[in-house]
């Protein structure tokens, strides 16, 4: 089961990666980052920045808060978080790897302008992943619109930077959104099977 769903990933991730004209990508990232100030650009540069601490600090402070609390449901759930953010960081590290796709100021030096720091594969985006993983793994425990407002603005706009700092393609935007979300979705199904299948055999033990 988890092969096909790999596989579904991957074949995902090509399609929209070769279905995307490349003229409309470069032409769509110069239009974004050709945008740039550095009075918009230091609020960005945070806001990418904000993806390891935030990550950390959410599944932390959710267990956090089941131990305070004693409440197993908050430990459960950051246990899942952490899961999520594991499962989706091997399917973007694989397929950066196996994609190897130059960064866009590496290929269009004198039309894209880097102002943040970037490693050497493009495709998927692994900040967006990331972000997304988190914004949905969180809404799917805590579905209320307090929760998932601020958390899909905030996972939108470490996208957004990400193009607007010239280190990724909108195409690598868009995959890492649908990797990261697809993998958090993936991972409460699993969640959720497992829970089930215990239960049912706890049950069939009276």
């Amino acid at each position: 089961m988890m092969k096909k769903i790999v596989s579904l990933l991957v074949c995902i991730s090509c399609v929209l990666q070769f279905g995307f004209s490349q003229n409309w990508d470069i032409n769509t990232l110069k239009t974004i980052n050709g945008q740039y100030t550095e009075t918009v650009g230091k609020p960005m540069y945070v806001v990418t920045e904000s993806i390891t601490p935030v990550a950390v600090a959410v599944p932390l402070g959710i267990f956090l808060a089941g131990v305070i609390k004693k409440d197993d449901k908050l430990k459960h759930d950051s246990y899942t978080i952490a899961a999520a953010q594991l499962f989706s960081s091997v399917i973007t590290v694989g397929l950066k790897l196996g994609f190897d796709r130059p960064r866009p100021f590496v290929t269009y030096p004198n039309e894209i302008t880097k102002y943040s720091k970037a490693g050497s594969h493009s495709f998927p985006s692994g900040h967006t992943s990331m972000a997304f993983n988190v914004a949905t793994a969180v809404t799917l425990c805590y579905p209320k619109w307090y929760v998932y407002v601020p958390a899909y603005l905030w996972a939108g706009s470490v996208g957004y930077s990400r193009m607007y700092l010239g280190v990724h393609y909108p195409s690598d935007v868009l995959v890492g959104a649908l990797i990261g979300s697809g993998t958090a979705i993936l991972t409460e199904y699993g969640r959720k099977y497992l829970q089930e299948k215990t239960n049912r055999k706890v049950e069939s033990q009276f």
